[in-house]
């Protein structure tokens, strides 16, 4: 990766983000793994489309964290900008003979 004339690296605040073509990934997949080591992110192309990204597993569990429940969640102020659709749902009582 370093050195390699199809890899592109850029800085997104101190984060590096480096770009690789999945070829160049599978044969030097020890470089990837340092720049995410050191909080950086590496995106993967295929035939130039970004088609994956390898990232910091604290940042994965950043965007995938959620301790809110639904009700918690629509009641944020962002939560209307969205449109919901929700189906009511009827429940209907039977009687029980005794």
């Amino acid at each position: 990766m370093a050195g390699s004339a199809s890899s592109k690296g850029r800085t997104m605040g101190h984060a590096q983000i480096k770009t690789v073509s999945s070829r160049e990934f599978v044969h030097n997949v020890s470089a990837a793994r340092r720049v995410v080591s050191e909080g950086g992110t590496v995106i993967i192309t295929d035939r130039g489309e970004p088609t994956q990204a390898l990232i910091p597993i604290a940042e994965y569990r950043r965007l995938t964290k959620t301790d809110k429940n639904l009700v918690e969640l629509l009641r944020m102020p962002e939560a209307d900008a969205f449109d919901l659709d929700v189906e009511p749902i009827r429940i209907g009582a039977k009687d029980i003979d005794a």
